[in-house]
């Protein structure tokens, strides 16, 4: 029998009973229980991920679970793992990616371009922050904490007048009828791993892993290691205002990534191409490119104000 460890909330159950039953389908007759953790992210839900420690304790419960071979497998959103693994620790398999873009969710507006001025818009992260700042400086921006269904709860009691959270979420658990606008990735650029599942296991493992491989989207795999070595490289903070993406065309790897000041002020952009067997090379040289053009100024700054 395989032991997966979850979060609690309803993304993340979907996740692991979507990993179960693709597990299930993989290897006929194989027995998988699901036992769920309730993080320090999830218990804490009036505090920010900057005060806690950034996305990092969406995670640590379900990794310490895997230390004290308490479970044998932890499904993530790839967005919320952190770029350092603890020792002892895998990623075994990435599945194939759902849509990385994010989206415009209201029940006034169409999009964000027909909102008026000092509309609040709920985000609380710095990556989309810094974007929409620079996009739409008239717009209010305010932090919102929770899961899916308790921001889409705060939006229709009117405590904000729009959301924007990522497409992969909103699909997998049945919600598209609330969105009005898919975010093109030339506008939002998406977060480090958005869109991916992880299943990360102990490394000595090797039943598990056995188990798991068969499971990884070699193409996603290239693409968010490109991603994370870029993220590694910037400090490898996962509540910072970074966002990078890779996409495979036939053997070329594509990606672009940028860094920007939370008010907008200021954003830096490049973008790189190569070989997809390079990816990780691929994801520092895009990293360099950045830092050439100022992003530690901006990165430094941003930590010094205790937002990492």
């Amino acid at each position: 029998m395989l032991r997966i460890v979850t979060r609690e909330s309803p993304l993340a159950l979907w996740q692991a009973q979507f990993v179960r039953a693709r597990l299930q389908e993989t290897h006929p007759g194989l027995s998988v229980g699901i036992r769920t953790v309730k993080t320090l992210a999830d218990r804490f839900l009036h505090k920010s991920l900057s005060e806690m420690g950034g996305k990092g304790v969406f995670v640590k419960e379900l990794e310490q679970a895997l230390l004290n071979d308490e479970a044998d497998l932890a499904v993530h959103s790839m967005k919320d793992v952190t770029v350092d693994m603890p020792a002892g620790l895998t990623i075994a398999a990435i599945m194939e990616r759902e849509d990385p873009r994010d989206v415009f969710i209201s029940n006034r507006y169409p999009s964000l371009r027909e909102m008026p001025e000092d509309a609040r818009v709920g985000t609380s992260s710095l990556r989309r922050q810094c974007q929409l700042k620079a996009a739409y400086p008239e717009l209010s921006l305010r932090d919102i904490r929770g899961n899916v269904g308790s921001r889409l709860q705060k939006l229709d009691n009117g405590s904000y007048d729009s959301l924007i959270l990522a497409a992969a979420g909103m699909k997998r658990l049945g919600m598209e009828r609330r969105i009005r606008t898919f975010l093109d990735i030339a506008e939002i650029l998406p977060a480090i791993g958005q869109g991916a599942l992880g299943i990360e296991t102990r490394s000595d493992d090797a039943q598990a892993e056995r188990f798991v491989r068969p499971l990884n989207h070699a193409p996603t795999w290239l693409c968010v290691h490109a991603e994370r070595a870029l993220s590694r490289k910037l400090y490898g903070g996962c509540h910072l205002p970074l966002a990078g993406y890779a996409h495979i065309s036939g053997e070329t790897l594509f990606m672009s990534a940028l860094v920007g000041n939370p008010d907008g002020s200021r954003i830096v952009k490049d973008t790189i191409s190569g070989n997809a067997v390079h990816a990780e090379k691929l994801g520092n040289k895009l990293a360099e490119g950045l830092l050439l053009q100022g992003a530690d100024e901006i990165l430094a700054g941003v930590m010094g104000d205790g937002k990492q």
